[in-house]
């Protein structure tokens, strides 16, 4: 099914743009680093340039499926639950796609290593701004749009992070 799939993320815009070869198919509403652009290891800034998707997690998982540690830890997200918890906690939920850079000394190997870096797209609570800068690095989108990318997309998947 994702067949020459390719995906674009375009800081500038916050947007996920998916096509199949030339041809645009959607765009996706999304939430990247608020510390900006950046590669280096504890910067909490979105890495640029070429990846590819390395690992998917979550197949068949509820929505708001709360993920730890790349784990699913039995919990279901909603407002109720996330007021009981710390109040700065980095909501990772309903899917990860995990990212792995391709461009030595860019974001890849040493202390600029997307993969290391634990840089994924994944879902986040409904109520979360999309659409501007606020994450810790990773790529935040709405539960629905992360499930239907993680349909169409396969391990291997070429993503391109631009500003």
């Amino acid at each position: 099914m994702s067949r020459h799939i390719n995906l674009e993320v375009v800081l500038s815009t916050q947007r996920l743009v998916l096509r199949r070869g030339d041809i645009f198919i959607a765009h996706y509403l999304i939430s990247t680093a608020r510390n900006g652009p950046g590669e280096r290891l504890n910067s909490e800034c979105t890495p640029r340039g070429r990846h590819v998707i390395a690992i998917k997690i979550g197949a068949g998982a509820p929505p708001n499926t709360v993920f730890s540690a790349r784990q699913a830890t039995g919990e279901i997200y909603s407002p109720a639950y996330a007021a009981t918890q710390p109040p700065d906690r980095d909501w990772i939920l309903t899917r990860i796609l995990w990212l792995s850079g391709c461009e030595p000394g860019v974001n890849q190997g040493g202390e600029c290593d997307s993969y290391a870096r634990y840089i994924y797209f994944h879902g986040t609570p409904d109520e979360t701004p999309l659409g501007a800068p606020g994450s810790r690095g990773c790529i935040r989108l709405r539960n629905a749009d992360v499930i239907a990318l993680f349909d169409l997309v396969e391990v291997g998947t070429p993503v391109v992070i631009n500003e």
